[in-house]
């Protein structure tokens, strides 16, 4: 059973689906079909949600595998949160004219350091998970 990634995985939905109702907003408000039509706000929106849809699977596929091959809770909860942080941060960040950039740095610097981190705990989990 995946409980940790199913709870992180319902959290992180729920930001996406936040994220693609803005970008229906302004399309609907703008009467933008395709694009941004130019729109500031609508192309911030549109980057904001691209960009939650490029980092978070590889997040959620390495925090499901840390679960599936038997790490503590905690190995997998807290990467979890941070990946959660680091997305709010970003996109609070991008969706706020004019962006700010110091909260979009912050936001990919957790996601990044969260990606990274799965990354040394999956490889460290799978070569030395047997020994013990």
């Amino acid at each position: 059973m995946l409980l940790i990634t199913s709870i992180i995985a319902a959290f992180l939905t729920i930001i996406f689906v936040k994220l693609s109702f803005a970008v229906i907003g302004l399309r609907r408000k703008n009467r933008v079909g395709l694009g941004s039509g130019g729109n500031e706000d609508l192309e911030r929106a549109i980057r904001a949600q691209g960009n939650f849809a490029e980092y978070v699977p590889c997040g959620l596929i390495l925090i499901a595998c840390l679960e599936l091959n038997g790490a503590p809770w905690w190995f997998v909860a807290i990467p979890g949160a941070t990946l959660i942080i680091g997305r709010l941060i970003h996109a609070k960040g991008m969706n706020v004219p004019p962006p700010d950039f110091s909260k979009r740095v912050l936001g990919m610097m957790f996601t990044f350091g969260t990606l990274i981190t799965l990354v040394i705990l999956n490889l460290g989990w799978a070569v030395y998970k047997p020994f013990f």
